[in-house]
């Protein structure tokens, strides 16, 4: 583990934006470092495995809370909202994690050659194991491929291959397996979740996202909402306000160009929605994120200072 936390450290270190995530050109991969407790953290995660490298997080998902911390892998199962807390970092020993989003293709793809799962288990779409040795190694090897961009577009298919294949024969199978099964609610569901994801600026009909989904308007309603703890509606609306605060952080755009820009046709109204998701208007709250992005860097770049 300690090269993968090196790999990510000296990766994040150039790339990070203020909320500390660094995405990177290879498909799905993205890390994080933080070097301060921080939060709350909202975003709508897609399925993924995440790999806790240094640090504690702590997970809030529909009603149910869990921490998670240095050597334990997080698998979500389904396009959940999460509001996260930084609770364990430091400039000394910031949080660091990887996270790696599933290929819905290739989990069916080595499902279909694996023995059929067991039943399911119910409830969460959060799961947390200790971290695998092997999974831990493909992800390294992941990482060390940004240093070589012209050996990517060959051996990262053979290595996400790999990654995919521990984790269904490892600790997280069982949910995997359960996921990826064929003709399950969490399958027909990403239809839709991926039409909203992909179409989030327009309001979609539920008529069309159910078509997408293979469901009567009722089976949609009350699969959608124990899937993701949101009704439709809620989930755009979460995916817009999601955006348009990173369009501020990181493209420095004003509130009303955002929310213009994400699909909202008022600007008091997008106000209102986003200070009751992040606690404050949008610029009051991008401020202040922004000054808090600022101090640990402040202080890790003067650790002989008393």
């Amino acid at each position: 583990m300690q090269t993968l936390r090196s790999a990510v450290l000296a990766y994040t270190a150039s790339h990070a934006t203020s909320d500390g995530l660094a995405a990177t050109p290879l498909p799905g991969l993205r890390m994080m470092c933080v070097h301060a407790p921080s939060g709350p953290l909202h975003s709508v995660y897609r399925p993924l495995v995440c790999l806790i490298l240094q640090g504690a997080k702590q997970l809030t998902v529909g009603g149910e809370v869990r921490q998670v911390q240095a050597g334990e892998s997080v698998v979500v199962t389904a396009d959940v909202p999460v509001t996260g807390r930084i609770v364990r970092a430091s400039a000394a020993e910031p949080y660091c994690a990887v996270a790696v989003e599933f290929d819905q293709g290739l989990l069916a793809e080595l499902c279909a050659e694996l023995p059929a799962p067991p039943a399911p288990r119910g409830g969460s779409q959060v799961h947390v194991e200790l971290a695998d040795a092997a999974v831990l190694d493909c992800a390294a090897r992941l990482v060390q491929l940004l240093d070589r961009p012209e050996a990517a577009h060959l051996l990262h298919p053979g290595i996400s291959r790999e990654l995919h294949y521990w984790l269904l024969a490892g600790r997280h199978g069982e949910v995997l397996r359960g996921m990826a099964a064929p003709g399950g609610h969490a399958r027909r569901l990403g239809e839709a979740l991926r039409l909203l994801r992909s179409e989030y600026r327009t309001d979609l009909p539920v008529e069309q996202l159910a078509a997408a989904a293979r469901m009567s308007l009722t089976a949609f309603h009350r699969h959608f909402k124990a899937l993701t703890s949101l009704t439709p509606l809620q989930f755009q609306k979460q995916l817009r306000l999601v955006e348009a605060r990173r369009l501020m952080r990181d493209q420095g755009l004003a509130a009303s160009t955002a929310a213009f820009e994400v699909g909202y046709q008022s600007v008091p109204q997008f106000t209102r929605d986003y200070a009751r998701m992040f606690g404050a208007p949008p610029m009051r709250d991008t401020r202040a994120v922004l000054e808090r992005a600022k101090r640990p860097a402040l202080s890790a770049a003067t650790p002989g200072r008393s």
